[in-house]
C-alpha cells in the first residue's frame, strides 16, 4: 500500500467545484473510495421530519465526501495549494511540500 499524501487533520485547499479556493481540515480519509471529508466544505442539507427521538424535526447540515483529486494540501508556509513529495530525514520518511520545501509532518 502506498503512503498517504493527505491524512486526517491536514489543512487542505479545494481546487474545483462550488467551494473552490476554500480551506478546511480533513476529518476523514476514505482511501478505497478515493474520497476525503473536509470540515465545512461540500455541506449538504437533509430535511428531517419530526419523530419521537427528534420532536422538533428540521434541517441537518453535514459535510459530504469530496474526491481526493479536488483537494490539495495547503503549504505550511503560505497556505496555497501544493503537491507532496516524500524524503527520508534521520531514517524517517516525511512529507515535504513541493513548492516551499517545508516539512509537513511534525
Amino acid at each position: 500500500m502506498a503512503a498517504a499524501k493527505i491524512k486526517k487533520g491536514d489543512s487542505v485547499v479545494v481546487r474545483s467545484g462550488k467551494d473552490k479556493g476554500r480551506t478546511g481540515t480533513v476529518l476523514r480519509v476514505m482511501p478505497k473510495d478515493a474520497k476525503v471529508l473536509v470540515d465545512g466544505i461540500n455541506v449538504h442539507a437533509k430535511h428531517r421530519k419530526p419523530s419521537q427521538t427528534n420532536p422538533q424535526g428540521g434541517i441537518d447540515r453535514a459535510p459530504a465526501p469530496l474526491h481526493i483529486s479536488k483537494v490539495a494540501l495547503a503549504d505550511p508556509k503560505d497556505g496555497k495549494p501544493t503537491r507532496v513529495r516524500f524524503e527520508t530525514k534521520d531514517g524517517q520518511k516525511v512529507r515535504v511540500a513541493v513548492k516551499s520545501g517545508e516539512k509537513i509532518d511534525g
